[in-house]
């Protein structure tokens, strides 16, 4: 993302096969062997996330939406009229929704996610139910630098808004950095609205990453199932399974694809050798005490205003403003 909206066409393209190679192909060739989260999305990752949101186990999304729903009226009190909504990833949107119908006038919606499909359907769903809002949907990888689109009204301030506790995606010291160059964007009076996922007991957060219908595993082999699709990789999916554990030192769920057996998996001129129980990391996920994450947005230049959360404090939403100075 850069310091500052620049203009630019409404459409910036998606990250190229090229990248996704280059990143699969380094990640399996580190150690321990990664691959970028941010691959699960592709248009069936994407469908199969909207249903973990929807499983008794996974409290993260019907957490925030009840936080939002219940606390719409001082949030876009907070963020105030006339503001240039910056959604990241932002997905089908149920979230942005029920912010966009709580905020006064607001003069424009940039959504940036990574899932054109998923983009293209948000956008279309928006303008029907928002007909004076300008909407300038970005198609874009957020983690790479991405200009945005200038919107035909001035507004008061830029807001960015990432739901859904992304942010624990990130360590620490790479979600400060994140954290600073969403303030560059915010610079002149804007803020950042960020969904945080708290710690809690192990239970409830293992529970969550490992739901008893299966969905996450099926997710999480997905990547698998796309790297062979897209990049001609030769994965057998049956010999690998899906694992996610708590690692309460580092305060992070950490995802993982197991292989059931000594294997040899093929792309193009790579070969990849795995021992049977080899893991592939596919995500950390952080986890932070309000005090924690309150002092990482110090850290990256923020002041912090306030956060709302449920009666089990399993969420917090975070509202930072730019430090002055």
């Amino acid at each position: 993302m850069t310091g500052d909206s620049i203009t630019a066409p409404p459409q910036v393209s998606a990250p190229e096969l090229a990248d996704f190679f280059a990143d699969v192909i380094t990640g399996l060739s580190s150690n321990p062997r990664t691959i970028p989260c941010k691959y699960f999305y592709d248009a069936r990752g994407a469908a199969l996330f909207q249903k973990i949101c929807e499983l008794a186990e996974y409290y993260v999304t019907r957490t925030e939406i009840d936080i939002l729903d219940r606390s719409r009226t001082d949030i876009a009190l907070q963020l105030g009229p006339n503001v240039e909504l910056i959604g990241l990833g932002t997905g089908a949107g149920t979230k942005t929704r029920i912010l966009i119908e709580a905020l006064q006038n607001p003069a424009v919606y940039i959504p940036v996610d990574i899932s054109e499909k998923q983009l293209r359907e948000s956008t279309a769903l928006f303008r029907k139910i928002f007909p004076n809002l300008e909407i300038l949907p970005v198609s874009a990888d957020y983690l790479q630098p991405v200009v945005l689109p200038s919107p035909n009204r001035k507004p008061a301030r830029k807001i960015v808004y990432f739901p859904g506790s992304t942010i624990g995606n990130f360590d620490p010291d790479e979600a400060m950095q994140f954290l600073r160059r969403i303030a560059n964007v915010c610079r002149g009076g804007g803020g950042l609205l960020i969904g945080v996922d708290l710690k809690k007991d192990r239970e409830v957060l293992e529970a969550a990453y490992n739901d008893s219908a299966g969905v996450t595993a099926e997710f999480n082999l997905n990547l698998l199932q796309r790297i062979n699709r897209e990049l001609g990789a030769d994965f057998d999916l049956d010999q690998w399974r899906h694992l996610a554990i708590y690692n309460s030192n580092a305060g992070r769920i950490e995802m993982h694809l197991i292989s059931e057996t000594d294997q040899l998996v093929h792309l193009n001129e790579h070969k990849f050798h795995f021992r049977r129980a080899e893991k592939i990391i596919t995500e950390f996920s952080y986890k932070y005490t309000p005090r924690e994450f309150a002092a990482l947005g110090a850290k990256a230049g923020f002041n912090f205003v306030r956060m709302w959360t449920d009666d089990a404090r399993l969420f917090g939403v975070f509202y930072f403003v730019m430090a002055s100075g």
